[in-house]
């Protein structure tokens, strides 16, 4: 049975003392009114990630926004899968949209550091998703293929059973759009498709497909209720504990 997730991804927002206050603030109120064995996390900027495992009671999990392809080395700015891991983050965002359009980051480099998360344990949530220009051209499919093709099929089939996949529809993300609900699915199904015809079956019906464009408390009942949207991955919303409680509780609904 696939797992269920709300992953917040903050981006570059909240000092370190607006970071921890707020995220003391969810972890309070998902403990209070979190039901079932949903997944909760917050991928949070580095400076967070050790202050929020330590206050994270196991009730909220921790992420990174992004980490390095490599181990080690001269790479100045950056941080590594291993530093992640050993801040007791669970989690890392690799390819979001917002890294592959402003820091060029191909497929091939993103595959790169799949496997570097994979085996410092991190849990990869691995973004895909279109652009407006693609959606209206109708090569969506084929550029969402092309991303599952060169970023992640190349694991072993035990090792893709550990990935998260988010489906980012570019067009919808910070532009106040969202796909609806029968658009996303549609995406969602395509997408389990692609899996199923590559790794079968069982690890495609296992594999958990974030939905991860624009989605709010008031949207995520019905995209939740769809039956190959596994939980959501949520930008501006995360921000604020009142309403990502209110889209953790809608993968109840």
């Amino acid at each position: 049975m696939r797992k269920q997730i709300v992953a917040g991804n903050w981006k570059m927002n909240n000092d370190y003392n607006e970071g921890v206050s707020l995220f003391s603030e969810i972890v309070n109120m998902v403990r209070d009114e979190k039901k079932g064995d949903q997944i909760a996390v917050i991928c949070s900027p580095a400076i967070h990630l050790n202050s929020l495992a330590q206050l994270s009671s196991g009730i909220v999990k921790i992420g990174a926004q992004n980490c390095h392809q490599n181990e080690n080395g001269a790479y100045t700015g950056e941080i590594s899968a291993k530093m992640i891991k050993s801040t007791g983050a669970e989690y890392v965002i690799i390819g979001h949209s917002e890294r592959r359009q402003y820091f060029a980051e191909s497929n091939q480099l993103l595959a790169e550091k799949t496997v570097t998360a994979l085996s410092n344990n991190l849990t990869p949530i691995f973004c895909i998703g279109e652009t407006l220009d693609e959606r209206n051209n109708g090569s969506y499919f084929n550029v969402i293929e092309k991303q599952l093709e060169e970023g992640v099929f190349g694991l072993s089939a035990e090792d893709f059973g550990k990935v998260v996949l988010a489906y980012e529809p570019v067009w919808a993300i910070g532009t106040g759009l969202t796909a609806t609900p029968e658009q996303a699915q549609d995406i969602h199904a395509f997408i389990r498709s692609k899996v199923e015809a590559k790794y079968g079956v069982n690890v495609a019906d296992d594999t958990t497909i974030l939905y991860g464009g624009s989605c709010n408390a008031k949207n995520a009942p019905d995209l939740f209720s769809q039956a190959d949207i596994d939980g959501g991955l949520i930008g501006g919303a995360s921000l604020k504990s009142r309403d990502f409680t209110d889209i953790v509780k809608a993968l109840n609904s």
